[in-house]
């Protein structure tokens, strides 16, 4: 029975989506149920067209090009899914790559706990010269949680997850294009499933990896990422005009950004080791207080196309 698609979506990133896609290649004990393994080519120019007809002959699972040539992460999403329609479906993102059991672990956790959605967990790895930063990166780029698979609380986003299509994936488009070059759609889909009384899980045993590029692996770009992460609340909170909640988020940032900007001064003059992590705290705070559009940072779509590696 063929009933899951693993959707890939992709910008300029040929040698980590070649790596991603060879992941897939060797699943255990699942393949038999993946009806394609879907690329959402995200470049105007449909760079990873070639990549993809080379890989063809190889791939024990059907391969599906798609190209989403309007850049932003939630567009490329939207535009894979429109390609399949098996009623489960598998994210893995281009810069991850999935172990053997990655997908069979998705799926058992899935009929063992009856939720919408799962997510994995996910090690972080950095290139060798981040220095003092090594450990707080791995962790940013990684994803803990429960050592056992069940249901959850926590939401994640959508790298390493399966969906059950009917329910979490509501309509032709279920990704806001909104947040095309911020990122945050994942949040705001899951945000409106929990809201419908949806259910979310844990698969303890789906590992992936997710391989930084040096120039995301730096301090800068991952304070701007948990600034933004920082003003989801916030944001939600006004995208359903709960005005009350809205100032609410905005108290609490006020007080992390008091609590976490004097701990953050100090460790700087005391050069902690994990001073990083308190920075990365001050900046959430931070983000919940200056969370409208004009203080959104732009992380993906046509904000990345100037770079070599997306």
């Amino acid at each position: 029975m063929r009933d899951v698609a693993v959707i890939i979506p992709t910008l300029r990133r040929p040698d980590s989506l070649e790596r991603a896609l060879r992941s897939v290649f060797v699943q255990t004990g699942s393949l038999h149920r993946v009806a394609a393994v879907v690329i959402a080519d995200n470049d105007p120019q449909g760079s990873a067209a070639v990549l993809i007809e080379r890989l063809r002959g190889e791939a024990p699972v059907p391969l599906t090009y798609v190209h989403a040539p309007v850049p932003g992460v939630a567009t490329a999403r939207n535009v894979g899914l429109s390609a399949t329609d098996a009623p489960l479906i598998a994210f893995l993102d281009d810069d991850e790559a999935a172990s053997s059991g990655w997908l069979a672990a998705l799926l058992d956790a899935q009929g063992q706990t009856g939720a919408d959605v799962v997510f994995g967990p996910i090690r972080g790895r950095v290139p060798a010269d981040t220095g003092w930063t090594t450990t707080y990166l791995e962790r940013f780029f990684g994803r803990d949680g429960p050592r056992e698979t069940g249901l959850t609380d926590d939401i994640h986003g959508c790298g390493n997850s399966l969906m059950v299509r009917a329910t979490a994936l509501p309509g032709d488009a279920p990704f806001d294009v909104a947040m095309n070059e911020t990122g945050g759609e994942d949040d705001r889909l899951f945000t409106a499933l929990s809201a419908r009384g949806g259910r979310f899980g844990w698969a303890a045993d789906a590992w992936a990896d997710e391989f930084a590029p040096p120039h995301r692996a730096t301090l800068n770009y991952a304070l701007t990422r948990a600034f933004a992460y920082g003003q989801s609340p916030t944001q939600m909170a006004a995208d359903r005009r709960d005005w009350p909640g809205v100032v609410k988020w905005m108290l609490v940032g006020l007080a992390q950004t008091g609590v976490w900007g004097a701990l953050s001064l100090a460790s700087a003059l005391l050069r902690r080791p994990d001073r990083a992590q308190t920075y990365d705290r001050c900046a959430r705070g931070l983000g919940k207080v200056f969370w409208t559009k004009k203080f959104e940072p732009k992380l993906y779509g046509a904000a990345m196309l100037g770079r070599p590696e997306a």
